[in-house]
């Protein structure tokens, strides 16, 4: 009689636990250290360190810098309503210049042997007029040359200083400006242009300024803008019939001393 195969031994599932087998006990839990009476006890955060709320020190830095954004645009448009409202009201308008005379007194040429010169008083007489109803004008010191010819016939006929002044609203004033030159070292050839010239009074006459002047209103000063002034280039017989403007330049000084 053969013999039967064997059966295969079946595996336990995963997990599987015999009935009959004894429970393990549980284990036991570690001591609990028991803490000295006279040791402080320390607090312990539940919430981990992570989730602890930081400082918002960028939210005060942003705070401050907005308040300080604020607060310069808020003077820029005051800024600009005060400017608004200031020319309106008062409409402001620059002042005007123009060369009323120019004649040359004791004008001789002298022919000697080291070379010829010149010898002549020049006196001008500017115009300056304040085209405002509400403001007043200041005028610093000026500085004033004189100069005859034109291109290289020109000769400076010598400086002056003008006293500052006070100019009021809607008023003309003629300032003399007076200068001398005596014995003058000039080329002889040049000597005989500006004879020729002084003769037929086809003389061209210049005047140089250099200032300085400021707005008031309510007898309270605005500041003091530097301009220069240019007046003339024209010829004297010109002069005797026309009153030429002058140019008033605030961007670009004139050098009085080329």
């Amino acid at each position: 009689m053969s013999d039967y195969p064997m059966k295969p031994v079946l595996q336990k599932p995963p997990g599987y636990r015999d009935p009959n087998a004894a429970t393990p006990p549980p284990p036991t839990p570690p001591p609990i250290a028991v803490r000295p009476e006279h040791q402080p006890m320390r607090k312990t955060s539940a919430m981990p360190s992570s989730f602890r709320p930081k400082r918002k020190r960028r939210s005060c830095c942003r705070f401050c810098c907005c308040c300080v954004c604020i607060s310069l645009v808020l003077f820029i448009f005051l800024l600009l309503v005060g400017t608004a409202v200031f020319y309106l009201w008062f409409d402001p308008k620059l002042p005007t210049f123009s060369l009323a005379s120019f004649r040359l007194d004791g004008f001789k040429l002298a022919d000697d042997p080291d070379g010829a010169s010149l010898s002549a008083t020049a006196v001008a007489r500017v115009e300056m007029r304040n085209p405002n109803s509400k403001l007043v004008f200041y005028y610093g010191d000026t500085a004033v040359e004189l100069s005859v010819g034109s291109g290289n016939d020109e000769t400076g006929m010598g400086e002056t200083t003008i006293k500052g002044f006070r100019q009021g609203p809607k008023n003309s004033t003629s300032v003399k400006v007076e200068t001398t030159v005596t014995n003058q070292l000039v080329d002889r050839g040049l000597a005989k242009r500006l004879a020729g010239k002084f003769q037929s009074k086809d003389l061209v006459i210049s005047v140089v300024a250099k200032t300085k002047f400021g707005l008031g209103v309510a007898g309270i000063k605005i500041g003091m803008l530097a301009v220069n002034l240019r007046c003339g280039g024209v010829s004297m017989n010109k002069l005797d019939t026309d009153s030429p403007k002058c140019t008033l330049n605030t961007l670009k000084w004139v050098n009085i001393h080329q």
